[in-house]
């Protein structure tokens, strides 16, 4: 399980243009790591434009924001292209990653139960340590509310 004050588990995905990074590649900055459930689906539409909206406030304390789902880097492409999305998108299209931060899991909508993405979102100091663990975040509060947890 992740926890504050722990180091933050290193991974390597593949970005939205086709570049594999690691989350080690991002030391000296603060990360913002957000994984959520599908692309250019309502909610996550909502959270991510909530971003790009605010993004300068993001740059001005030096944060990096990387989003994170299951799927795939065309799927990225597209929905960052069509909402002019200016942070990095990674594909985890096995829920590794997502099972590593704990936030692959049974989930319930509408009736049913499947497997997918908690909605949470990981702040990383600039040494590579999980500084704030937010779980079952709102889209339309997500951004707001993690500017409120990251150092001005």
């Amino acid at each position: 399980m992740v926890e504050e004050g722990k180091p933050a588990p290193d991974f390597e995905l593949t970005t939205d243009a086709g570049e594999s990074v690691k989350l080690s590649d991002y030391r000296g900055k603060p990360v913002v790591l957000y994984f959520y459930p599908k692309d250019d689906t309502p909610g996550c539409t909502r959270q991510a434009c909530d971003i790009r909206d605010n993004y300068s406030a993001f740059e001005e304390r030096g944060a990096v924001v990387l989003g994170v789902s299951p799927d795939d880097q065309t799927s990225h492409v597209k929905f960052k292209e069509k909402y002019g999305l200016p942070f990095t998108l990674l594909a985890d299209p096995d829920h590794k990653v997502a099972e590593d931060y704990g936030v692959w899991g049974e989930k319930k909508a509408y009736g049913k139960t499947y497997m997918g993405v908690e909605r949470s979102t990981f702040l990383i100091d600039s040494e590579g340590n999980v500084a704030r663990v937010m779980r079952k975040v709102k889209p339309d509060t997500h951004a707001d509310d993690v500017l409120a947890a990251l150092p001005a």
